[in-house]
């Protein structure tokens, strides 16, 4: 799992070489057709919800707290459906600028319908500036990772998981891994 993240790290900063480098020969192989947003694109494609409840939220939520906990790391965590949040938590030590980062980087989500990685990945990819997108004030929105769309099959985006206070794809990858446990989910993506 840590491979995946330095490879998704080393693709939005633009540096395929040396991501590439980092990969054993059949991953170098698959990496060699496609890209980090492919596998991003395949997570959002797996990792979606029958239904969502409070209830929902609520498990999830604790998980990931439990596993920033069991990391040793210092997160906040907010998940909403339809904008009304249903958990947030920060973690001891988390400073009061993590709920901007959760505000800005979900309504990248909420406005694009894509995680807030996929966007930063897309971005630095097509050599953009992830401070300065056309259309997207920087005070209202954060091209960094760690915000994922709550999808319900045959409805579509209904909320957001969103945790603040890592690097982006670590962010991101916290949200990934605990939603992968969650769902049950045994491919690796």
């Amino acid at each position: 799992m840590k491979r995946l993240v330095l490879l998704l790290a080393l693709f939005a900063a633009g540096s395929v070489a040396a991501a590439q480098s980092e990969l054993p020969p059949r991953t170098k192989q698959m990496s060699e057709q496609g890209n980090a947003l492919d596998i991003l694109r395949r997570q959002e494609q797996l990792l979606q919800f029958d239904s969502f409840s409070n209830d929902t939220a609520l498990d999830i939520g604790l998980r990931l707290v439990e596993q920033a906990r069991a990391n040793k790391q210092v997160v906040s965590v907010e998940i909403a459906r339809n904008r009304q949040v249903l958990f947030a938590h920060s973690m001891s030590g988390a400073p009061p600028d993590h709920a901007d980062w959760i505000r800005r980087k979900s309504n990248l989500v909420n406005r694009t319908g894509h995680s807030s990685f996929y966007v930063h990945t897309e971005v630095v990819q097509r050599g953009g500036d992830i401070d300065a997108m056309p259309t997207f004030d920087v005070k209202e929105y954060a091209a960094h990772g760690g915000s994922f769309p709550v999808v319900v099959k045959g409805t579509g985006q209904v909320g957001t998981i969103t945790v603040s206070g890592l690097p982006g794809p670590s962010d991101h990858q916290l949200v990934v891994d605990v939603l992968k446990d969650y769902l049950k989910l045994k491919e690796d993506i």
